[in-house]
Formats: structure tokens, C-alpha cells, sequence
């Protein structure tokens, strides 16, 4: 084995020989394991002469020793000199003697990581108390989704629905996709343009109202982004919504059997409390995370940035076909993946020398409670922690989780942390 010099401060190269007496020696054997089983026309099975064994089989078997010869004698070169490889490596033939095969590997190994100072890096942590308002906001939340919408006897109002017909013109013509007939909105919802909704609050069931509007320039449909336009409206029929009681009935909707309205407050507050925690560990997250990136710096192994940009491809194909679209024929640009890529391998490597450093493991208690609070989502908890402790496998993503949970404690312990109290809209991002 020989070491040949750097192109790049992680890219080696190594020749692997491979002993001609050994390759032929092993090739021999194989095709005579082979010859015992093999079924060919024209021959009982066991009874294939060797030489028609050779014949038919004789390059595959040479290509399948030669990569395992080489596998082996790279993997035992690499070892030897202590070398981590990222990705795999490249072999390339140089040359054919008598005696030895002679191969160039072509590899990266990983970079040393070494973690930059964070004592001067500041993290803002939110701060948020459920109280009885955001209980009584996210019930009232709660009614609206469930209301009832009965005919409307006042004019349009926000909250109400209204049947309406719609034209819309551009220079005193309809253009394509402003025309509509029969269309249920809710006013206050958004749904429409800015400027549509606003304008049928007031009106009365039978009114017709024109009313200019002014697409963004972002807007979705780019033959009329940012253009002005007229739209005649009218207003068929208008309904406003009843709200359930607050009563028993209104509690079992809600899955709460006992009907019990002080039940729906506890479950409210609880949910409303592991949301909150969920954002709140999420925002701190992603600032540890965008902390670690800038206070480190990497060169990163290409081959490990090309595998992980592999990976975002096949999972933007699988969320393409999870939404009914086929992916056969789609060809999707690497290239829209690569700083990702290259984000997902940094954090990868930054957190893994941040575990084994600091010994920021993740322990059995953490990834039980992760669990079970997750559990409290659904309707029978313990069948969903049960589900995940009957398959090792299954405790994967918790494991990570709270690996990324220790990171986050250990780095809040070393950076500048200033709270700042939010409300839940705030902390919803509403």
C-alpha cells in the first residue's frame, strides 16, 4: 500500500495491489462452488462441466472477487493508517503484471472539527405562560370551527358567509380566471385578493357593488401581477354563523365523554402548554444551530454533500408522489439542493464532535419522555409509547431528538441568553 500526496486537504490516494496467484486461486473456487449448483439446459444440476461453468459465469465471478479483494485491502490500508473515510472510494486500474493488480484509490477522509468559541454569540429564548385568556381565546377558536351558518336577515359582516357572483375586467374586458359564479366565501377568512372581501362588507343580499382592485406583484397568477382591475360583485345570499353553547354537547365534541366543560380547559391549557414548549424548542433550535454554523467553519468532504444531496432528491420525489404527482420522467436540478446539502453535513459534523466531546448523549429517560409527551396527542397514549418501544427502530427519531435537545441546553449554557415574553400569537408566528 502507498499513499500518494493530496490534490485537496481531504482527498487521498492509495494503490491497492492485489496478488495475481490469490485472484485466479479464488476465482477457481468460486466457479467450483458454483459448478455443485448451478442449473444449466442440457445438464443435470451438479453435473455442468467446469470449462461451460467458466464460460458463463467466468467474468461475472472475476468482477465480484476483484471487489471484494479490493474492499478488503482498501479497508485494511485505510485502517492501518487510521484514516476515517467519508463517502467511497474510487478505484482506478494502473496496471497488470505478472505477479500483482495494481489499483489507484481515489477517497475522502472526514475534516477535523474544531468547534469555535461561543461566549461572545447571543441567543434570544421566548418566554410564554399559558393563562386563562389564551384558554378562552382557543376555545372561542374552537366554537367558530364548528359553527353553524344560518340566514343572515342584516348586511354583510366579518365572520359571515355570502354567496356571490363575480366579473372581473381589465381595460373593459373579463380576463381569464376573474369570472365567478355561485362562490362561497367567508368574510374575514383572506382568501381572496386584498381589497375583494373588504369590499362586500355592507352589502345586502341582492346588491350589486364594482370595486377596483390592484393584484400584488407577487400574485400567483402572473398575467395579471400587478395589474389594476374591475370587479362587479353581487351578493346572492348571506348567512351568518350561530355558535354552539359552551354545554356538554360542545364538550363531547371535542372528545371529551364526561361532557365536562372544566375537563375541556384542563385539556385546552395542556395542549396549549406543549404546543408553546414545541415552538419554543424549535425557535432556540434553530438558533443553536445557525450559531454552530457561523462560529464553525469546515471543509467539507464533496462526497459526503453529494450522497446527502441524493438523499433530498429521492425525499422531494417521494413528497411529489405523496400528493398524486409522477416522478418517472421528472428531472429535478441537483444543484437546488447543494446548500442544503452542505448545511445538513456541517450541523452533522459539528453536532457529532459536540456529542463526543462533551458527552452529550442521549439517555433512555429523555427519549421516554419525549415519547410519552408526544403520545399525548392521541387518543390512547399508551398504545402509541407501547407501538414505539415494540420495535427498537421505532425510538430512531426520539434518540436524535433529544441528542439535538442536549446540544441545545449544553450550547444555551455557553452563549449570551436574553428572554423576551411573547404572547402564543407571537409565538404562533400570527
Amino acid at each position: 500500500m502507498q499513499m500518494s500526496e493530496n490534490s485537496s486537504s481531504l482527498e487521498r490516494r492509495i494503490d491497492v495491489t492485489v496478488p495475481v496467484a490469490l485472484f485466479n486461486q479464488e476465482v477457481s473456487k468460486r466457479l467450483q462452488r458454483l459448478a455443485r449448483t448451478v442449473k444449466l439446459h442440457g445438464f443435470r444440476p451438479g453435473k455442468v462441466p467446469l470449462k461451460v461453468v467458466a464460460q458463463q459465469f467466468g467474468p461475472q465471478v472475476q468482477q465480484e472477487v476483484l471487489e471484494d479483494e479490493l474492499k478488503s485491502r482498501f479497508g485494511d490500508a485505510v485502517k492501518e493508517q487510521s484514516l476515517k473515510v467519508a463517502g467511497y472510494p474510487k478505484f482506478e486500474a494502473k496496471g497488470e503484471g505478472a505477479e500483482n493488480l495494481t489499483f489507484g484509490a481515489t477517497f475522502e477522509i472526514y475534516p477535523e472539527v474544531v468547534l469555535g468559541d461561543l461566549s461572545a454569540a447571543s441567543i434570544t429564548r421566548p418566554v410564554f405562560e399559558a393563562g386563562s385568556a389564551d384558554v378562552d381565546r382557543t376555545i372561542e377558536t374552537l366554537r367558530k370551527q364548528r359553527a353553524v351558518f344560518e340566514p343572515a336577515e342584516h348586511a354583510a359582516e366579518q365572520g359571515d358567509k355570502a354567496d356571490i357572483d363575480y366579473v372581473g375586467k381589465m381595460d373593459g374586458v373579463a380576463f381569464e380566471g376573474g369570472t365567478g359564479k355561485g362562490v362561497e366565501i367567508v368574510l374575514g377568512q383572506g382568501n381572496m385578493v386584498a381589497g375583494f372581501e373588504s369590499a362586500i362588507i355592507g352589502m345586502n343580499p341582492g346588491e350589486t357593488k364594482s370595486v377596483e382592485i390592484v393584484f400584488p406583484e407577487d400574485y400567483h397568477g402572473r398575467e395579471v401581477a400587478g395589474k389594476q382591475a374591475v370587479f362587479d360583485i353581487t351578493l346572492n345570499r348571506l348567512e351568518s354563523p350561530r355558535l354552539p353553547d359552551l354545554d356538554a354537547e360542545f364538550a363531547r365534541s371535542l372528545g371529551v365523554e364526561s361532557g365536562d366543560m372544566d375537563e375541556v380547559r384542563a385539556e385546552v391549557e395542556g395542549n396549549l402548554k406543549r404546543e408553546a414548549k414545541r415552538r419554543i424548542q424549535a425557535r432556540l433550535k434553530n438558533q443553536v444551530m445557525q450559531v454552530l454554523l457561523d462560529s464553525t467553519k469546515i471543509d467539507l468532504p464533496r462526497s459526503l454533500v453529494e450522497m446527502e444531496v441524493y438523499r433530498l432528491v429521492e425525499q422531494a420525489k417521494q413528497d411529489f408522489e405523496a400528493r398524486g404527482l409522477a416522478t418517472k420522467d421528472m428531472q429535478i436540478p441537483l444543484e437546488m439542493f447543494d446548500e442544503q446539502a452542505k448545511r445538513r453535513v456541517s450541523l452533522g459534523l459539528i453536532l457529532s464532535e459536540l456529542v463526543k466531546t462533551h458527552g452529550l448523549h442521549a439517555k433512555a429517560e429523555q427519549v421516554r419522555a419525549l415519547i410519552e409527551d408526544m403520545a399525548q396527542s392521541y387518543e390512547h397514549p399508551e398504545e402509541v409509547v407501547k407501538w414505539h418501544y415494540a420495535e427498537p427502530s421505532r425510538l430512531n427519531d426520539a434518540e436524535s431528538l433529544a441528542l439535538e435537545d442536549n446540544v441545545v441546553e449544553w450550547v444555551l449554557g455557553v452563549v449570551k441568553v436574553e428572554d423576551k415574553a411573547l404572547t402564543f400569537e407571537e409565538l404562533m408566528g400570527k
